[in-house]
């Protein structure tokens, strides 16, 4: 059975009700998953898994969340990502979604396997919800 992790950043609770949808997602495609804070993660213990995802939402002038999550992404390319399927995932007030363009070109330039990035404007919806599940899915396949 696949072990998926998905770990969150959340200031508001949009990126965290997406995080679970996620888990759901992979959860319902019959994978191991953990559910975690990325204040409870540990680096070592992510990387244990067939399968990440990663929430964060765009933060200030569309940058990650600087205090938490940026410096465990940082923790996980220094260890090490190359070949990880990795999903990508965050909420967003206004912009473009350039941070999540920006995620995902440098976790691919670490080698990392990117299946999948979701953005969701602010709180999402049935819709939003469905389409973060379905991403939990498409990493479960991996």
């Amino acid at each position: 059975m696949k072990q998926v992790t998905v770990v969150y950043w959340s200031g508001t609770g949009n990126t965290e009700l997406m995080a679970k949808a996620v888990a759901e997602g992979a959860k319902g495609a019959g994978a191991t998953v953990k559910l975690l804070s990325v204040e409870d993660a540990s680096p070592e213990e992510v990387l244990a898994a067939d399968a990440i995802a990663l929430g964060c939402p765009a933060m200030g002038d569309e940058v990650l969340e600087e205090s938490f999550m940026d410096p465990f992404v940082e923790a996980l390319e220094g260890q090490g990502i190359e070949g990880t399927a990795l999903a990508l995932f965050g909420s967003y007030d206004w912009g473009d979604g350039r941070w999540m363009r920006e995620w995902e070109e440098r976790l691919s330039e670490h080698k990392a396997k990117v299946v999948g990035t979701l953005i969701i404007h602010n709180t999402p919806d049935e819709e939003g919800l469905v389409e973060c599940r379905t991403l939990g899915e498409k990493l479960a396949a991996q």
